[in-house]
């Protein structure tokens, strides 16, 4: 017989507790303790492990409370007070229990992401002229609004303009706490139906752009030498129409020799800024790189939507005339497209978020 998605769970924890008494008992080792790098690393997963241990305890606690009430409402020959106190008691344990089970579920399926405080998030115009470009441009605001109103801190590490006013690309970094787990969806293509700015007849066009979003790696998730793994070219930064803007050598462009990433930076006057820049991003895309490496040899089936957005997978269309905004992976039509353009994406995320959860749990 099948184990439902409860069962599973349960001995998931059960599993994660284990662990966790097996790594105490490690670090209660004095030739461990005495490790200095070792004792560091046990006692990092120790710490993930009891963002989920800790309050495994307290479902437990309350499930044996449960199952001693459920005895003494059923124990005909016990005493008739007890088991009055009993039922009366039920009600109220029986709802925490299955407030804790929820609050666990949600725990379980996002301790990953919880973890990670920083993002990077590009969008980049794509097929449509212009208002592409003015499109990838009312995307960017519509984060950065998003951004201001969770609090959340954004640094912009390389930007290009195009015409009108509108963006070719954007480069930026979102810290925060819940970064990644509300914006880890917005990674794919987007498109826009609305009569652009340069439309004289007041006819419909649809446009593109891409957003990719990765997490920002810690120096210890991935290792780059920067000397034997990475080319770097130096060169005069441009302004518009080839024109140089400075006369020293400040523009960067790196390429990392094995996945062929590249990345160019002349948004600082300084060699050394933009250097320190292009780093950041080719860490963060290298990272990326090889997590989706990982994923792709993982069965399809069980992998979560959170960070698969495939830059050529069109995951949401903006169509303006209809003030409607679709997300075509969970089949979600929201009549609030002004809103949403103003960075009140809540209600989006909130649906994004419950379907993966319900399908990261299904994969237990």
């Amino acid at each position: 017989m099948a184990q439902s998605v409860d069962e599973k769970l349960l001995n998931k924890l059960a599993e994660i507790a284990d662990r966790r008494a097996s790594l105490e008992a490690q670090m209660a080792d004095p030739e461990i303790a005495s490790d200095h790098n070792k004792a560091i690393a046990l006692a990092k997963e120790l710490g993930k492990l009891k963002f989920l241990t800790d309050p495994y305890r307290e479902l437990r606690k309350t499930q044996k409370s449960l199952e001693e009430a459920r005895e003494l409402m059923h124990d005909s020959a016990g005493d008739p007070d007890l088991r009055e106190l009993a039922e009366a008691e039920l009600p109220d344990l029986e709802e925490r229990y299955e407030e804790q089970l929820e609050a666990l579920k949600e725990r379980v399926v996002t301790a990953d992401d919880a973890a990670i405080g920083a993002v990077m998030l590009e969008v980049r115009a794509g097929t449509g002229g212009d208002e592409a470009g003015l499109f990838a441009r009312d995307l960017y605001e519509m984060y950065l609004r998003y951004c201001q109103r969770m609090g959340y801190k954004v640094e912009v590490l390389d930007q290009s303009s195009g015409e009108l006013g509108g963006l070719k690309e954007v480069i930026m970094t979102i810290r925060g706490e819940g970064a990644w787990r509300s914006l880890g969806y917005e990674g794919g293509g987007h498109r826009v139906q609305r009569v652009p700015e340069t439309e004289a007849q007041g006819r419909i066009h649809t446009s593109a752009a891409t957003v990719a979003v990765y997490p920002e790696p810690e120096e210890v998730n991935i290792d780059i030498n920067w000397d034997a793994d990475v080319e770097e070219h130096v060169a005069r930064a441009s302004g518009p129409g080839g024109q140089k803007v400075n006369k020293t050598s400040s523009a960067i462009k790196l390429v990392h020799t094995e996945t062929g990433i590249t990345v160019s930076i002349q948004d600082e006057k300084s060699q050394h800024k933009n250097r320190a820049k292009a780093r950041r991003i080719l860490t963060g895309r290298v990272f990326d790189h090889y997590q989706r490496q990982q994923t792709a040899a993982v069965d399809s089936a069980r992998k979560t939507m959170i960070g698969s957005g495939d830059r050529s997978q069109r995951i949401r269309t903006y169509n303006f005339p209809q003030n409607r905004c679709t997300d075509h992976r969970i089949g979600v039509t929201l009549y609030s497209l002004d809103k949403i353009m103003q960075g009140e994406l809540d209600e989006m995320i909130a649906a994004l978020q419950t379907f993966d959860k319900e399908q990261r749990l299904k994969n237990l």
